[in-house]
């Protein structure tokens, strides 16, 4: 697999996993004011960790999906370069969250 490839699949990856964060970040910040801001039961708390398990497995499969796919087919210096590009991407999408935090 070519390295401009491997960049942009790395890129596509990291963005897909910003954008899905961003989703549930949104979701967490007007929680209360829906439904959940009134109820105040073992649901909540379970609806929450349910949510955090599935945007763990989530962004484990945008992240690792295709490395861990390309190590079993025996590519593994291309695996172990998607791996760390997308980790490169995703330090970026993080340094720009933070760098807006303070404008």
């Amino acid at each position: 697999m070519k390295n401009s490839k491997l960049i942009l699949y790395a890129l596509l990856s990291a963005l897909g996993t910003t954008l899905y964060v961003s989703g549930v970040a949104w979701f967490m910040t007007n929680i209360e004011k829906g439904a959940f801001g009134m109820i105040r039961d073992l649901r909540v708390p379970l609806a929450m960790i349910l949510l955090f398990i599935f945007s763990a497995a989530i962004t484990a499969s945008l992240v690792l999906g295709k490395p861990i796919l390309l190590y079993l087919d025996n590519f593994k210096k291309e695996a172990i370069k998607l791996f760390f590009y997308t980790l490169g991407f995703l330090l970026i999408a993080i340094l720009i969250v933070f760098c807006t935090l303070f404008i």
